[in-house]
């Protein structure tokens, strides 16, 4: 028997990826995800002959032993992604369509493989990536009025909110519960306007940006600027928001966003939107590092190393 499985990004991009793939063809399937470094999400599926795999918005290069393996069982791999990939093997039973270029999100790439139709969920999961730019670009087609756009925005950015966090603990809502909670809508202003899930997140959202723009700097200048946020449930939930907003107002800065952990730091890395370059190469220089050119991060930088991140940091945005 064909098992079939959905294996996406807990944020905003994995999520909106596989919504505007199961509108287009419904079918049941096995949800794996997690929290938005939670990316060795392959690992997880015993796959078997015939079986179906779907991959959404997870490097590549950190599922390469995975894929292999899914392939060698004899399963069947569809993989969409944007971030740093290494060497994608030739396989007839593997069809990648992977593009790690700046101003591309995963969403992005599954609307190309669907011509379109259903493109308000890519400029919401883009504008949740904070690619602001081609989010706008890709809506020119839906003729949407300013205000109707500004709730995309904000839609995509709270679905991306509720992704960061050490672990689901520290989420509002499990990844899989809110793709649940997403996929009973085509519409994304239905959701809007309809679902306590998206009024919970924005007030949360809102509550946890309000802590961290009480935390000052620990460098900024015109290049770059560092922040340190505390150990605790609410920064790890907003380090990635806070980073794009930042980047956002200050487009021609890098951005460097530590959250304290036991011994170190999660990492979260923006690089100017001005010339969004490098995040990747910069953070896959540290163990648990990666992502993409634009937006990075290091899932566990020991504090011993925290001179060495700040100097390949300067180093990277001089």
């Amino acid at each position: 028997m064909t098992l079939f499985y959905d294996v996406f990004n807990g944020d905003a991009d994995g999520i909106c990826a596989l919504h505007q793939l199961r509108l287009e063809t419904p079918r049941a399937a096995e949800l794996i995800t997690g929290v938005k470094r939670d990316i060795a999400l392959l690992g997880r599926v015993k796959a078997a002959a015939g079986d179906e795999i779907t991959v959404l918005d997870v490097s590549f290069a950190r599922n390469a032993d995975a894929v292999a393996a899914a392939l060698q069982a004899g399963a069947k791999l569809r993989y969409f992604d944007h971030h740093y990939a290494g060497d994608i093997p030739a396989h007839a039973n593997l069809a990648a369509m992977i593009d790690t270029g700046a101003d591309v999100c995963t969403s992005l790439l599954v609307d190309q493989s669907l011509g379109g139709r259903r493109r308000i969920w890519a400029v919401v999961a883009a504008f949740g990536d904070n690619l602001v730019e081609p989010a706008r670009r890709a809506a020119e087609t839906l003729h949407l009025a300013p205000h109707a756009l500004a709730q995309l925005q904000e839609l995509g950015e709270c679905i991306n909110y509720n992704a960061y966090g050490e672990s689901v603990d520290d989420l509002n809502y499990h990844p899989a519960d809110l793709y649940q909670a997403i996929s009973a809508y085509a519409d994304p202003f239905a959701f809007i306007a309809g679902e306590p899930v998206f009024d919970i997140l924005q007030q949360s959202r809102a509550d946890d940006l309000y802590l961290a723009n009480e935390i000052v700097p620990e460098r900024a200048d015109e290049q770059m600027a560092v922040y340190v946020l505390p150990n605790a449930r609410w920064s790890r939930r907003v380090n990635g928001p806070f980073a794009n907003r930042l980047a956002v107002k200050y487009p021609a800065r890098a951005h460097a966003i530590l959250t304290w952990r036991t011994g170190g730091f999660a990492v979260s890395v923006r690089a100017p939107l001005a010339a969004p370059r490098g995040a990747d190469a910069l953070c896959r220089q540290f163990d648990s590092g990666g992502g993409r050119a634009g937006a990075a991060g290091i899932d566990f930088l020991p504090q011993g190393e925290l001179a060495r991140f700040a100097d390949a940091f300067k180093q990277a945005y001089l």
